[in-house]
């Protein structure tokens, strides 16, 4: 994430490294107010709309990956770099598994004549062990 950072002007300061050290140290996902409340305890002076704004910016540097849950709202995760893939998330849990199928593949019928520069898929459901424990 810091090799990123450099590679796009950014300047590497201490809030910036804990920043990187906060998805480091956590594999699941951190909503922006989770990352707010880590960061504030270092830098009682950050702002929440300075670390939004990071979140996002790293986000389109293609570091953090987004996903929005529908009762947890926008939630951030260290992007897996190494290969092309997909997520299935469990709502419940957030347990997330990953899987290679990729309907951009299919031969799909878009609308318009876009040329696509980037997509995400994201199927989310309840894991077995979630079902398990409500049964």
């Amino acid at each position: 994430m810091l090799d990123t950072m450099s590679r796009n002007g950014w300047r590497i300061t201490d809030q910036r490294r804990t920043l990187a050290q906060i998805f480091t140290n956590n594999e699941g996902y951190l909503s922006p107010k989770d990352v707010y409340d880590q960061m504030s305890e270092k830098y009682p002076s950050v702002s929440f709309d300075t670390v939004y704004r990071n979140l996002r910016m790293l986000s389109e540097m293609g570091v953090l990956e987004q996903f929005y849950f529908m009762e947890g709202g926008l939630k951030f995760k260290g992007s897996c770099l190494d290969h092309h893939h997909h997520h299935l998330i469990c709502v419940n849990c957030e347990k997330t598994l990953t899987f290679e199928y990729c309907p951009m593949e299919q031969q799909m019928s878009l609308p318009g004549s876009y040329k696509i520069l980037n997509h995400r898929f994201e199927v989310y459901g309840i894991c077995e062990e979630c079902q398990a424990a409500s049964s």
